[in-house]
């Protein structure tokens, strides 16, 4: 099913699909994990052995460019992409690095078109803290001493 997902996401955002720019879509829409290049270089490389870096790096940039994926800059060290391209912000974890998605944003920001006379073609909110997760740990690491 995600195959012909990614086949649709690509066309129409106008992207010729090829078996690399298929199998990177489907990995961006089954993995919901903000993945960077490295990640999905990675996940495809024994799949694909004629898979580099390089066009992983090129593909991903031109999802993003096209708006069939999101390209998240947390920082200058850290790029990740996200297959859901519905309007939704995001929350970066510091110690963990992870990066979550909040749906349930509110903010108006989101879903404007023009804001003090300039109009909005992109918008990307997110947030940087510590997740559940690791305030968690903490808490209890720190019931154990």
């Amino acid at each position: 099913m995600k195959q012909k997902e990614a086949y649709t996401r690509l066309t129409d955002h106008g992207i010729k699909p090829s078996v690399q720019r298929l199998a990177i879509m489907q990995y961006l829409l089954t993995h919901a994990t903000h993945p960077t290049v490295d990640d999905v270089y990675r996940g495809l490389c024994s799949k694909i052995p004629t898979l580099s870096r390089t066009t992983v790096y090129n593909t991903l940039r031109l999802f993003a460019e096209n708006d069939a994926a999101q390209m998240i800059t947390i920082n200058e060290h850290r790029v990740c992409y996200d297959g859901d391209i519905s309007a939704h912000a995001h929350f970066y974890c510091t110690k963990c690095n992870k990066v979550y998605d909040i749906f349930d944003e509110v903010s108006p920001l989101l879903k404007q078109d023009s804001i003090a006379g300039h109009k909005v073609t992109d918008v990307q909110l997110y947030y940087k803290g510590i997740c559940n997760e690791c305030l968690e740990e903490a808490a209890s690491s720190d019931e154990v001493k």
